[in-house]
């Protein structure tokens, strides 16, 4: 497997990158890398480079882009998940990971009825979605909002294509398929999840009057972050059926 290395736009000039010092520290002191080797550089808003290193130092390494390509690693939609903040810090943190992997393009905390928990770490989060994103071939770093109240995550619904509530009271027949089959070429989805506990009926109602769609993940109850991994592949498996994927 080719190790990424994340390095933002700021940190290229013309055709010259420059490695932050904890992406050269990981290249010079544990990979080995030396000049004349050629590494991966992933700038988060879609751009894939290969590079061949020629400044190699203690904590420094710096070289020449030799390929570009744009969106490697990205689906041909943008999905957005808001999820309820959950107690355990660990959990959303898993959830965040997979959500990176599994293709979501932004991620919304959301304080709701159920909300045990105001806040997140943003830069301990932030982390984890860099490390996701370089483990996983992307080339995007996903947007992570500060968290919303549940009516300003669906004040605007006319900008997707279609917004998805999973709730566990609705029959298992009404599928995230099933509710995308009319929408197949859908360029950008919302997909909401409670927190524990899920869901208040009057929350779900709330979402279903601005134009959402409630969807049933399954016959079992689950766990939050679990909701937000099947959610993301439910929408992948719907929508990349008849779509070719970026691909390195």
């Amino acid at each position: 497997m080719t190790t990424a290395f994340y390095v933002p736009p700021a940190s290229r000039h013309g055709e010259r990158i420059v490695l932050p010092d904890d992406e050269a520290r990981h290249a010079v002191g544990v990979l080995r890398k030396r000049a004349g080797d050629e590494v991966i550089v992933i700038d988060g808003e879609g751009g894939w480079h290969r590079v061949r290193l020629d400044q190699v130092g203690d904590e420094r390494a710096a070289g020449t882009v030799l390929e570009t390509r744009r969106e490697v690693g990205e689906p041909a939609y943008v999905m957005s998940m808001g999820v309820g903040l959950i107690k355990s810090r660990n959990r959303f943190e898993t959830f965040v990971e997979k959500a990176v992997e599994l293709g979501v393009r932004e991620i919304v905390p959301l304080h709701t009825a159920r909300t045990e928990r105001e806040g997140v770490k943003e830069e301990r989060t932030r982390n984890v979605m860099v490390a996701a994103m370089k483990q996983c071939g992307r080339s995007r770093l996903p947007s992570l909002t500060t968290p919303r109240a549940l009516p300003e995550a669906i004040t605007h619904v006319e900008a997707f294509d279609a917004v998805l509530v999973a709730h566990e009271q609705v029959d298992p027949t009404q599928s995230v398929r099933a509710a995308l089959a009319d929408a197949p070429d859908a360029a950008r989805v919302r997909v909401l999840i409670g927190p524990e506990g899920g869901f208040t009926d009057d929350e779900v109602a709330m979402i279903t009057e601005a134009g959402g769609t409630a969807v049933s993940l399954g016959p079992r109850r689950l766990r939050t972050e679990t909701a937000g991994i099947a959610a993301a592949v439910a929408v992948q498996e719907a929508l990349t059926s008849s779509r070719s994927p970026h691909s390195l």
